[in-house]
């Protein structure tokens, strides 16, 4: 199935949209953007030139995804958050050269109105809360909230928190998959796969 665009919305010639991707009204992607399959580009949404989009992405109403940024596999972006693309800002001062790449690997969640300095990676299916400001590396499966962010604790890939703290020792299966992790110290690791 070809990809389905919205006639408000405008794709430049040169952009890549995957099978059965749809973007919805008055979205803007730009001519050197690479966007994989089944992905679904929200209202408004605004997707840069130098930028790559994995299969099976939401990206919310009102995300402005800048150059730099890739999003890989299942990544949610929620309702209105935002990436960056510069440390230091200045309208006077060109600095296109210095942009910083942010990446969110598979499976993470990035809750509304959160904001991704640039420069970070985000952990595979890690957990972004609503507002928080995440201006470090975020590690796979780790929920974090606040501003700046911070990491209260773990997530499965199914998007059920885990029962552990936030660093230490222990064992938990997914609530919802069965899937089982162990913690060690900063680490989850998945021991198993989900039923």
């Amino acid at each position: 199935m070809a990809a389905i665009v919205d006639p408000t919305a405008i794709v430049d010639e040169g952009a890549r949209l995957g099978e059965g991707t749809r973007v919805w009204h008055f979205a803007h992607v730009c001519a050197g953007a690479r966007i994989g399959a089944g992905c679904s580009l929200g209202q408004g949404v605004f997707v840069g030139n130098d930028v790559i989009i994995g299969d099976r992405v939401k990206v919310q109403n009102h995300v402005s995804v800048y150059d730099a940024v890739t999003l890989e596999d299942e990544v949610f972006c929620g309702p209105s958050m935002v990436f960056t693309n510069v440390l230091n800002p200045r309208a006077a001062v060109p600095r296109k050269s210095e942009y910083r790449r942010t990446r969110v690997r598979r499976g993470a969640t990035l809750g509304a109105n959160c904001t991704i300095v640039c420069g970070v990676t985000v952990g595979a299916h890690a957990f972004v809360g609503a507002g928080a400001v995440v201006s470090r590396d975020v590690p796979d499966y780790a929920l974090v909230v606040g501003v700046p962010a911070r990491r209260i604790g773990w997530m499965s890939p199914h998007g059920e928190r885990l029962d552990l703290p936030a660093s230490g020792q222990g064992e938990v299966a997914c609530p919802a998959t069965g899937q089982t992790f162990r913690l060690q110290g900063d680490i989850l690791i998945a021991c198993s796969s989900p039923t």
